[in-house]
């Protein structure tokens, strides 16, 4: 049984306000405790999001038998996932080049060392 990795990139808005405000909000003594709940309870084993300037970059690692897309389904059927999402999206944007229906969007590895 072997993890799988997915790296995903997503915009916040350009105010540096909003950019501290979505940082505290990740914060381990800020985030919502069901929100961590509701990761490991759709069978993903570690997510790390990382920020340059107002681009996000989140790694997420499940097993590799997990359907990521359907783990986030799943993610986002609960409540109070619901809720963080539209709190969170208050300070994300899209990606210019992202389809109308991708929020986060997948990105492709190119290296691997």
């Amino acid at each position: 049984m072997g993890l799988k990795r997915y790296v995903y990139a997503l915009d916040l808005k350009e105010d540096e306000k909003i950019i501290a405000q979505y940082e505290q909000y990740h914060k381990k003594e800020h985030i919502w405790p069901e929100i961590v709940q509701g990761i490991k309870q759709c069978q993903i084993d570690r997510m790390d999001i990382y920020r340059v300037s107002n681009r996000l970059m989140m790694i997420v690692e499940a097993d590799e038998k997990v359907e990521i897309n359907e783990a986030f389904k799943k993610m986002a059927d609960l409540q109070r996932q619901k809720e963080w999402a539209l709190l969170m999206n208050s300070f994300q944007q899209k990606i210019p080049f992202a389809k109308p229906d991708e929020h986060w969007v997948l990105m492709h590895q190119i290296f691997e060392l």
